[in-house]
């Protein structure tokens, strides 16, 4: 659903920018070149087309953009962005030896390694 949501975002963002750049500022824009002799259709109906299109794609952006933003799993409450990759390391990390009086316990026979070379 999101990956659909971002591909309709940026599309959207493809059309503004172009319907953005059809438009000249002063009002002329695509509207200019009908200006000739005979208006037909007349020259303020293409400009409103125009920023209509731009409203709509402004709009379904946002909207797009809210609706990511509500669909988004959230990270808990209060938690900082990081706390999960903390807490996963926490969880497996070995549990370190406690010893009371700080000092490591003496070698006993077992753990010490025993020679089985015979060869002399």
């Amino acid at each position: 659903m999101q990956t659909l949501l971002i591909i309709l975002i940026i599309l959207a963002s493809i059309i503004l920018a172009f319907l953005v750049l059809i438009q000249n500022p002063k009002g002329g824009g695509l509207a200019a070149g009908f200006a000739g002799g005979a208006n037909l259709m007349g020259v303020k109906r293409t400009g409103d087309i125009l920023e209509k299109g731009t409203w709509i794609m402004v709009i379904a952006i946002m909207v797009c953009s809210l609706v990511i933003n509500v669909l988004a799993p959230s990270s808990g409450s209060g938690g900082s962005g990081g706390s999960g990759l903390s807490d996963q390391i926490n969880s497996t990390a070995p549990a370190a030896p406690a010893f009371p009086s700080g000092e490591a316990p003496a070698a006993t026979p077992q753990d010490t390694p025993q020679n089985t070379d015979t060869a002399q």
